[in-house]
């Protein structure tokens, strides 16, 4: 038996592939599912990475509704659904919990965010409802905000600590002065005893140095190092010989 951290919220995913009705169809002819059997999340932070398309974001989705999370995003106590387009994935997936629960959890998914920030407006609407929803979000609507910006107030102040945050591509509207101050918010949840499973594409992101980091190929999830992942080495490379590179991808 695996020793289990007190604050290692999320332990591990195992995928039931003997109830899996058909390989050959979607999501389970994903290149990150076909050959996915366990896999083992870090304590603090866990990378998966990968090319578009390879099935990053519908596992992040499987993952984020086995433990109760809305599949478009938002926290646990999201309840909508403006397009019911997640996979069945989940159905299929077992998760191992750490000992004590997380006293604060959010799924983000980059492109649907906006659908969550219209939830909260339609939420907070009803005078009856409680506290406004957005007094979470730095008392701001996410809407009065640029995508970056609504993205910097998630992290900085809806994020309590001690919580599971699962996300999907939170570079998508950062830019790279924004992705390092991700990290220092990220070392901040981290150290207050958070957990992360993040996909992404970032290679200011997967640097974080205490951090699993999981490739997808073709012959399913690989673990791997920052310095061998194609998202290092393609922009090391491009930003060492820009002249070259451009030469060949332009003449």
């Amino acid at each position: 038996m695996k020793a289990i951290d007190a604050e290692h919220y999320l332990i591990e995913a195992f995928l039931n592939r003997a109830d899996i009705p058909d390989a050959s169809i979607y999501p389970f002819n994903l290149p990150i599912v076909q050959h996915f059997t366990t896999l083992e999340f870090h304590p603090k932070i866990t990378f998966i990475v990968g090319e578009n398309g390879s099935g990053k974001s519908t596992l992040l989705e499987a993952l984020a509704i086995g433990v109760g999370f809305n599949a478009e995003g938002g926290s646990k106590n999201f309840h909508f659904s403006t397009m019911d387009s997640h996979s069945g994935l989940h159905d299929f997936m077992r998760l191992t919990k750490g000992l004590h629960r997380p006293k604060d959890g959010y799924f983000l998914r980059a492109e649907t965010f906006y659908n969550v920030a219209s939830e909260i407006e339609r939420l907070d609407e009803d005078p009856t409802a409680g506290p406004p929803i957005k007094t979470y979000y730095n008392n701001k609507s996410l809407h009065a905000q640029s995508h970056g910006e609504s993205f910097m107030t998630l992290m900085e102040h809806r994020f309590g600590g001690k919580g599971l945050y699962i996300l999907d591509e939170p570079e998508a509207a950062l830019s790279p002065s924004r992705q390092l101050k991700l990290l220092s918010l990220l070392h901040k949840h981290i150290k207050s005893g958070s957990q992360f499973i993040i996909a992404t594409h970032s290679p200011i992101i997967m640097g974080y140095p205490d951090a699993s980091i999981f490739l997808v190929t073709k012959g399913g999830l690989r673990a791997t190092t920052y310095e061998d992942t194609e998202h290092y080495q393609l922009t090391k490379y491009f930003l060492d010989n820009r002249q070259k590179v451009l030469k060949e991808l332009l003449d």
